[in-house]
């Protein structure tokens, strides 16, 4: 029990505020900001659109990061739809864009995703568009 008391007393010290500023911390910058660019929407509804018309959908966004920034892919989910977008530097303030041209083939409804990249931030983000394709009569 004496053991279990002196322990306690040690543990309970070793965690209080007096040794809380022991270490000099004014120079560390122990929170990062994460900082990312802004998007206009992420999902888009296209509605009803005909059958074997392109659809072009257009995703637009601001750089609110400190710094310039770049697309450095663009990668839609099929072979359906094709891909643009801001090319070259988008500095602070700036905005962009990412289009998806999306070739409906078949009747009924649909829901595709376009994967983006860039020099921000290697996680990529996910955009999608949804919508109803009319079959032609």
């Amino acid at each position: 029990m004496k053991k279990f008391t002196i322990s306690a007393l040690l543990a309970a010290l070793a965690f209080s505020p007096f040794y809380a500023n022991v270490l000099p911390v004014e120079n560390l910058s122990v929170i990062k900001v994460l900082a990312d660019i802004k998007w206009k929407s992420e999902t888009i509804d296209v509605g009803n659109i005909p059958q074997g018309k392109p659809k072009l959908i257009r995703f637009e966004f601001t750089n609110t990061t400190g710094k310039p920034i770049m697309i450095e892919n663009v990668a839609p989910s099929c072979g359906c739809t094709t891909a643009n977008y801001t090319k070259g530097e988008i500095k602070p303030g700036a905005k962009g864009f990412v289009e998806a041209s999306y070739n409906a083939a078949s009747a009924g409804a649909f829901t595709k995703t376009v994967t983006v990249t860039t020099s921000d931030t290697k996680t990529p983000k996910t955009l999608s568009f949804k919508g109803n394709v009319i079959a032609n009569k």
